[in-house]
């Protein structure tokens, strides 16, 4: 899928929704990544591992759009993991927002479905 600015690829790993966002999350595109992620998950899925580790840049926009899928996920029983490496470029300002701390975090995808999963 392609959100302006940003790529979308999905993955299924059995009951988990993969998704990889490479290029920029913002005002502009925010809003169609938050609704494309939440349509891919159905009534048979544990949760979306978001894989941020090739995204270049987020804004405020975007951050607020990742707290408001992880509401939305939670209202539905299902569970969100972050896998953003340290050195990423958008690592520091999710720090700053709290967000590893508050969704879940991982190091990588890997990680991130055996979370799910434990």
């Amino acid at each position: 899928m392609n959100v302006p600015l940003a790529d979308i690829t999905f993955t299924i790993d059995g009951d988990i929704v993969v998704a990889s966002v490479i290029g920029e999350i913002d005002m502009s595109n925010a809003l169609d990544l938050g609704d494309a992620l939440a349509a891919r998950l159905t009534n048979e899925s544990r949760g979306l591992v978001l894989d941020l580790t090739a995204c270049e840049y987020v804004d405020s926009a975007g951050i607020h759009v990742l707290y408001e899928l992880h509401e939305r996920l939670r209202n539905r029983g299902l569970d969100l993991r972050i896998v953003v490496g340290a050195d990423a470029a958008i690592a520091p300002a999710l720090e700053i927002a709290d967000v590893p701390r508050a969704m879940g975090s991982a190091d990588n995808v890997q990680a991130a479905i055996a979370s799910l999963r434990g």
